[in-house]
């Protein structure tokens, strides 16, 4: 009797192993496999993030209330950023660019911008598509700007301190003498068109200084100027120019 209570006592030990590391693998199973790919069909959301395995996160896509108001050298911006779109964030989880889109039209009033911009690393836009509407008057174009060596990081620190300045024009002198003193980018190239509908390129030195200038008028005059450092046309290339 005693023996046939220690053989079903062990039967039932070893189906417990078993049974036990039949589901420890199945468990272990879930979480290695991928997942299998879903179509959902449509979804509806204010802001989806696309992150990497590791959290980082490398994409959000959100609407106007939502959207991330920017990190640089791991230092999040301190300030509302009210644009719907795409904002890119690079390895290290540094913005990298983005691109945001607004419009609003209304009695006596037409208000419209859209850009699609890339950042040097550790830095601001450094090539862009830009478009500008304010009441007829339109421009866009393609932009290139050279910026500096310095880490955007260090300004951010000074950006937020004066940011959370409590007093509105206290907060807002600071912020302008912040910027005031940062770092000045240069705009070095312009193909576009300008609000007096004049399509044009420029070229610019070091100091973002216009040197060089191709423009066709609305009414079809083309040209082609050199400028000083000061902006004055020093000699102009046309078919009305002087030969």
């Amino acid at each position: 009797m005693r023996q046939s209570i220690r053989r079903q006592l062990r039967f039932l030990l070893a189906y417990a192993a078993a049974t036990t590391l039949i589901i420890v693998a199945a468990a272990a199973s879930a979480f290695v496999q991928p997942a299998s790919p879903r179509n959902l069909g449509e979804i509806t959301a204010e802001r989806i993030n696309i992150v990497d395995a590791d959290g980082t996160l490398r994409l959000v896509i959100s609407n106007k209330d939502r959207m991330h108001p920017g990190v640089i050298g791991g230092k999040v911006l301190q300030r509302p950023r009210p644009y719907a779109g795409l904002l890119f964030f690079n390895d290290q989880g540094d913005e990298a660019g983005g691109m945001t889109l607004t419009g609003r039209e209304s009695p006596g009033r037409r208000d419209a911008d859209a850009g699609l911009m890339f950042d040097q690393l550790g830095q601001d836009q450094t090539i862009g598509l830009e478009y500008t509407e304010r009441n007829g008057q339109r421009s866009a174009g393609f932009k290139v700007w050279d910026r500096p060596d310095a880490p955007l990081a260090d300004l951010v620190d000074e950006l937020n301190r004066a940011r959370a300045i409590q007093d509105p024009a206290a907060r807002d002198a600071a912020v302008a003498r912040v910027r005031a003193g940062a770092p000045k980018a240069a705009q070095r190239v312009f193909v576009g068109k300008t609000p007096d509908r004049v399509a044009s390129v420029l070229l610019a030195d070091g100091q973002g200084r216009n040197r060089l200038a191709l423009r066709v008028d609305a009414d079809g005059r083309a040209s082609i100027e050199f400028l000083d450092a000061d902006g004055k046309v020093v000699q102009r290339v046309g078919p009305n120019a002087p030969r």
